[in-house]
């Protein structure tokens, strides 16, 4: 079987004054599941996390999803690896009514300051449909082989 191409999804997008110049969202590979955002803080104040220190970046961008998605905001691997970085809700949720700024709360996890620079990419971004549940009380749940077993009952 051979890499078929994803559908795509048109999503309007609006880049904040203070977002301008920046890059937009984007795939860095032909199948990449996550789009990077990147950090809109001022060129000349960059924003330092020291060791513990969590802050929320502003990305200079608001999107209109189209009902039956969400956006997951999530860790960049390479951050949260080389320096410890991660997002700290992770996945962070952003809803299809949510029109505004999109934000990454980053924390430094790390034993050394973190410099957010301007430009830089801070997080991955994946788009994904929505099932919304119904539930239906009932006196008693179907038997399986598991049944109430919880953290670490299947094994190590």
């Amino acid at each position: 079987m051979t890499g078929a191409m994803t559908d795509t999804l048109a999503i309007d997008l609006q880049v904040l004054p203070h977002g301008e110049g920046l890059p937009l969202p984007a795939y860095q590979t032909r199948l990449a599941a996550g789009l990077d955002l990147c950090a809109a803080v001022p060129a000349d104040a960059p924003l330092t996390l020291a060791p513990g220190d969590h802050a929320l970046v502003p990305t200079g961008l608001a999107m209109a999803l189209p009902a039956g998605f969400e956006a997951q905001v999530r860790p960049r691997s390479g951050l949260a690896v080389r320096f410890g970085v991660t997002v700290l809700n992770a996945p962070g949720t952003i809803d299809a009514d949510y029109r505004g700024e999109i934000g990454v709360p980053l924390i430094n996890h790390g034993r050394a300051p973190f410099v957010v620079r301007r430009g830089e990419r801070i997080a991955q971004m994946v788009i994904a449909p929505v099932v919304q549940a119904r539930f239906t009380v009932v006196a008693r749940l179907d038997a399986t082989a598991r049944g109430s077993g919880g953290f670490g009952s299947t094994g190590m």
